[in-house]
């Protein structure tokens, strides 16, 4: 096990600011990620840098509190950048991905590391929005996509998984985190 699974304790007041603080680094990421001129080739593919916010929450807070998180930065996001189907699609992606890293946390964490955590999380975010998809354009054939998003979401995920393992290394050190 790589990290305790037992939430800190903090003030309600510093668990809010740590909230919103986190609602708007995972917003910035995905701002920054819009304006990376990469092609995967693949539609929708993304690096899911706003994921480092996700699965660091799962780390730090409960259930609740971390699905505030996604809701609250996808619901913003969309607002700010984005449009209705682009919110369906993330929204889609993102809870299966936080209930698929919820339960590894915390049924599976001696057996998966930060990064298996966050290639699954990965893989099943691509499932979510492929699902979506399929309901939005009624094409089933949109599953041809899978394979490429699969290889995709093994590449993100490592790096997003990788990233949350050395900020936690960090966070577990900061005084404010673990009052």
């Amino acid at each position: 096990m790589e990290y305790p699974i037992q939430k800190y304790t903090m003030s309600r007041v510093k668990k809010i600011i740590l909230i919103s603080l986190l609602v708007s680094q995972a917003m910035v990421l995905s701002f920054i990620e819009s304006m990376i001129p990469l092609n995967f080739s693949v539609p929708g593919a993304k690096l899911g840098l706003a994921n480092i916010v996700t699965l660091t929450s799962l780390y730090l807070f409960s259930f609740r509190e971390t699905l505030l998180i996604i809701v609250l930065r996808t619901v913003m996001t969309a607002f700010i950048s984005g449009s209705f189907s682009m919110f369906l699609y993330s929204i889609s992606g993102a809870l299966l991905s936080f209930l698929m890293m919820y339960l590894l946390i915390h049924f599976a964490s001696e057996k998966v590391s930060t990064v298996g955590v966050s290639i699954v999380g990965a893989i099943f975010h691509n499932l979510g929005q492929l699902a979506m998809a399929a309901l939005i354009i009624q094409n089933i054939k949109i599953v041809l996509y899978l394979p490429f998003l699969m290889v995709a979401g093994i590449a993100t995920g490592f790096i997003v998984g990788a990233s949350v393992k050395y900020l936690m290394k960090y966070l577990m050190r900061v005084k404010y985190i673990t009052l």
